[in-house]
Parts: structure tokens; sequence; C-alpha cells
């Protein structure tokens, strides 16, 4: 080994010792003559001394020494002088005095240097990943994957789950998000498809009887990106056989529980708190509610229906609502200026017509400007429907239901965040059930599958399938942690005349459905067993776990929210005759990319 020791091992008990370290060089400081270097690489820093002792063409070596070079030092472990310890090191107590400085390579000025205060913008960190990821939060992170992933793996192994890799290219299926597609230049015309979940080969795999599967399984989804989205991202993909949803959810239970503990040195109870998906949408107006603070939508619509107030009369009459949320005790901190900023949120981000809002007065009256074309008993109503006391805030919409919900939804994260409503490091774990089966396309005017088509119906509901797919719930779980879904997962279908029957709803006509999903219908008769699973964001999870907001700080090369890779310029053009390989010609050139 070129190095005995690592810049973040060495202790007052190896004093004495000759030791060889190799790593970056954070700081250089000249001392009359002496010259104080710090040591770095990913295990920690190291104080290294370089003076006449340690003879001039050393001595001369180090004074050359600039921030980033990479060198090899070999010298003797000695303690820090009186007064010099550095107790926010772990090697704080000790330095080593060097007797030999070797450059193992020189470092042009870089555009940043990792431990410099104000980092530079995002796009220019993604650019120079190599140097972003030096940074010691960076390091940090990614330790905390790497310890995830291997408490996951731990977990499933220990519960008897095998690890199974699934295929990368695949078969294109309808449904679902849009799939990164690969060219064959063997099969003219044809097309592999990137996964984006194993969902197909993890239920094959119950079927050919292994009834505890597990993946860290890479996935692709060719869609819109945000903050906690990425086009290629990786999933704890789980499958097992004769379960029911409380098994699959039991199982997540204890993986979180085991995860808290180990991670974050925090104690869960279970079984984890659960909520309906209509009771979600209802109280909190998302199927991935924040439960670390209240702010519950209150619903006001029969209320409205009482009153001559044209805007909540009007709406409730043609079946619209009127619902809204409540600020404890901070009504003082709202100018009018604020509320007309909070307007203009969730008029132009939600598609709201305009915000309504009472405060709570001292003698306990609703007091807005609008108060005065409501009548007494519509405003005590409101007040008693919010619990109002003196100093309360009250904002209402008056819209259709998936307006309301996305408004207040939007509003009551935004305000909590905005208040300090919860403490940042806090952890909430919870499950949303029951969702329902299908929900309606407005565009095409059609059924879509909520999660996907392979999920199976509650047996109660089974004979909905065919009176009322609107109302069928089912057997859909997904994991809400601090108000993201962390994970979700399905009961799946195992008869193949369901199936048939769930595709018939979705518009998949049976040649598509032989087309697309042949295989597996064809696996169905062959002895398939009930089986479910889930799977768990991995980028996600680690992002929560880190307390971080920005799922590209867990990602060791992500891309941006233009799906563009910053340090290699992927995607990227091919040459011409790659493309005639592939039987490909382009109808327009090459965009060039911003």
């Amino acid at each position: 080994m070129m190095r005995t020791h690592t810049c973040g091992q060495l202790r007052s008990n190896d004093i004495g010792q000759s030791v060889t370290l190799c790593g970056w060089v954070d700081t250089v400081r000249d001392h009359s003559g002496a010259i104080f270097l710090d040591l770095r690489d990913r295990y920690g820093v190291t104080q290294v001394v370089v003076q006449r002792e340690s003879g001039e063409e050393t001595l001369e070596m180090a004074k050359k020494l600039r921030g980033e070079d990479v060198v090899k030092i070999i010298g003797t472990v000695a303690p820090r002088l009186e007064g010099k310890t550095n107790l926010k090191l772990e090697t704080g107590e000790i330095e080593l005095r060097a007797t030999s400085v070797e450059v193992l390579n020189r470092a042009a000025t870089p555009p940043f240097f990792p431990d410099q205060g104000e980092l530079p913008g995002e796009e220019t960190r993604l650019k120079y990943r190599y140097l972003d990821l030096r940074r010691k939060s960076m390091q940090n992170t990614l330790i905390l994957r790497s310890r995830i992933i291997k408490a996951m793996r731990d977990y499933f192994e220990e519960r008897d789950f095998i690890d199974v890799e699934t295929p990368i290219l695949g078969r294109s299926t309808p449904e679902g998000a849009r799939d990164y597609l690969v060219p064959s230049r063997v099969h003219r015309n044809h097309f592999f498809a990137l996964p984006q979940s194993p969902q197909l080969y993890k239920q094959i795999m119950m079927v050919a009887g292994y009834d505890r599967y597990i993946q860290i399984a890479r996935c692709f989804r060719d869609e819109d990106l945000r903050a906690d989205r990425q086009p290629e991202f990786t999933q704890m993909d789980l499958e097992m056989s004769f379960v029911n949803n409380e098994d699959i959810i039991g199982m997540i239970d204890g993986l979180m529980v085991q995860l808290a503990k180990d991670i974050l040195g925090i104690e869960l109870k279970t079984p984890l708190p659960r909520i309906t998906y209509d009771e979600a949408m209802r109280r909190f107006g998302h199927d991935a509610p924040d439960l670390r603070y209240g702010m519950e939508i209150v619903d006001l619509t029969s209320i409205a229906k009482e009153t001559s107030f044209r805007v909540f009369r009007a709406t409730a009459d043609e079946g619209g609502f009127v619902r809204g949320i409540k600020v404890d005790s901070r009504a003082e901190e709202f100018s009018r200026k604020r509320i007309d900023e909070l307007t203009e949120i969730v008029k132009n981000d939600f598609g709201a017509k305009g915000l309504a809002w009472f405060r709570a007065e001292p003698d306990g009256s609703l007091w807005s400007p609008i108060s005065k074309n409501i009548e007494p008993p519509q405003l005590e109503a409101i007040k008693q429907a919010f619990d109002a006391k003196p100093g309360d805030l009250m904002f209402i919409l008056a819209d259709s239901w998936e307006i309301t919900c996305k408004g207040l939804n939007g509003l009551r994260r935004r305000l909590a965040a905005e208040l300090k409503l919860y403490d940042p490091k806090t952890m909430n774990f919870s499950w949303v059930v029951e969702f329902p089966m299908f929900e309606r396309d407005s565009e095409e005017n059609r059924w879509v599958a909520m999660h996907h088509p392979f999920t199976a119906p509650r047996v109660q509901d089974m004979h909905l399938l065919e009176s009322d797919p609107g109302a069928c719930r089912a057997q859909a779980y997904d994991l809400i942690i601090n108000g993201y879904e962390a994970g979700g997962g399905t009961i799946r279908i195992h008869d193949s005349t369901i199936q048939q029957q769930v595709f018939s709803l979705l518009g998949i006509t049976p040649d598509i459905a032989k087309d697309r999903f042949g295989f597996l219908l064809d696996a169905l008769q062959y002895g398939a067993p009930p089986h479910g699973g889930i799977a768990l964001g991995v980028d996600r999870v680690v992002m929560l776990f880190s307390g971080l907001d920005n799922i590209r700080d867990v990602i060791a090369f992500p891309k941006t929210q233009r799906a563009i890779d910053m340090m290699t310029e992927a995607p990227g053009t091919v040459e011409t005759k790659q493309l005639r390989e592939l039987h490909i010609q382009l109808s327009h050139p090459p965009e060039i990319k911003a």
C-alpha cells in the first residue's frame, strides 16, 4: 500500500510512529518559515508540519504546494504544541512532522474549493462534480446512502429474501410514464425500453416460486423533473408470495424501525399510523400529507349554500367546494401585502380564482373585506367550523375539489415552512391506504390506473369493476415520510381473467395486451400464487434521512431539472455512422443545449 494510514486515523496513541499519508492539500500556512498544511482524504484531516529539521529540499517542496495538490507525505506522529490542540478534529491532538513530501499530481486552480464558505451555483457544482464530491457534506451523504442500502440488504437477507437482478433492456409497455427507448441494431425498427420499474419481472419471479425477492434496482422514466425526481433513480424493490397488504406493510414497518434506530438513533412505534386516501384528501388535500403539523382543511361547503355571498353560494350550488385552513394565533404576522402575495401564488401555481380570508378579532368576531357580505349566522358558523380564536387567520378557496385540494395543500406546506410550525429534524412516518383503482383522464375521457394496471382491487369492491369503476378501491398502499411519498406498492392481480377485465377497462385491447404483456398473461395461467410488493425510492429515503430537500444532493452524478448531465454533457450527438447502423435518420438537426 502507498499509505500506512488514512488522514482521519491517527490518534495520540500513535505518537512516535513513522507513517505515510496520502491525500489532497486542503490548506497551506507559512508560519515564519515552518509550513503547516492540512492533508485531507474522505476519512478526515491531519495537520502536517514541514520545518527546517525536515530538510531544505522537503521544506522548499512544501512551500510550493497549493490547494488540491495530491501528495504523499512521510513523517513521525507527534503531539501538538501545548494549547494548539483542535478538539473539532478527531486527529486534533496530534500532527505529522514531515521528513518527506512527494507531489503525486499538481492541481490546476479549481473553479471553486471544496472547503470554501460560499459555494457557486448548482450547475457549476454539477459541471465540476468531482470537486463538489470532495466536500465533507457530500461525502457524509454518500456514506449515509451506502449505510442505508447495506442496512436494507441486511434486513431482508435475515428474512430469507434473495437478491435477483432483472434486465435493463426490456419491452416498452403502455401506461405509466414515458419510456426511454433504445434502438436495436440487429432487429431493424425495433426498440428496447429501459425499465420504469422491474414490475413485470418480479411478478414472474413469484410465478417461478421465488416467494421473497429483493433488488436494489435502477429505474428510468422520461418525465418532467422536480427537486425530488430524476430521470434515472434507484428503487428498493420487493415482492412476496402468499401475502396480503398487511404482510407487506408490516415488513416495511420493521424496515423503517431498523433504519430509524440504526441511522437516526430514534425509536419508532409500530404499526405506523395509517389513513385512507379519501381521508388524506379531505383533511390535507394531498395523498402524501405531512403530519408533522396540523392546519387541517375545513369544509365550509354546507355553510356556503346558506349564505348570500355570491362567490361562495354559486360555487356550492354548482357542485364545487368551499374549503379552508387556519393559521393559529399568527394573524398579526400577515400584512395585506403578504396576503396579496399568497393570493397570487394560489392563482398562478394552482389555478385558483382567488383567495378569501378572515381574521378573528380580539372580541371573537370575524373580520374580512368580504365579511360585510356574509350574514351573521353564517359568519358564526364559519367561526365554529374553524374553532377560531382571537388572533387566528383563515384562508378559504371556493373552487372545484381538485383545485381546493391542490391550492390548500400548497398553501399549507408553504405556510408551515415559513412559520416554522415543525422541527425540520423530526421524522414522521405514516401510510396512506385504500387508493382508488382508477382515475379519469379528462383529456382522453378514459380510465387510467391510479398505480399500475396489475393492481388488484379490494375483494369487497370486485363487483364494482363492472358497475362503478370509479368507486372501486385498490389493494394499494403508500409509505409517507414528512409529506413525501417514500414508497408505493400493491397486491397484484394473480388471476388472468381479472387481469384481462382490468385491461379492458383501461382500453388495452386483447391484441395489445397479448403483444405487450403476453408473457405475463401466459405465466398467470401456470400456477401464479397470490402476491404483492412495494418499491421504496432509495434516493428519496436518503434525502429524507439526511434532512435535505434536493434529491440531486444524495446522488453521486445526478441530472439537472433539464435532464442534462452537466459534467459529461449528456445527452450528446452521435456519429452519422452510428445512426445508420441503427437505421435512424434525423428529421431535424440536433438542438444546441443552452
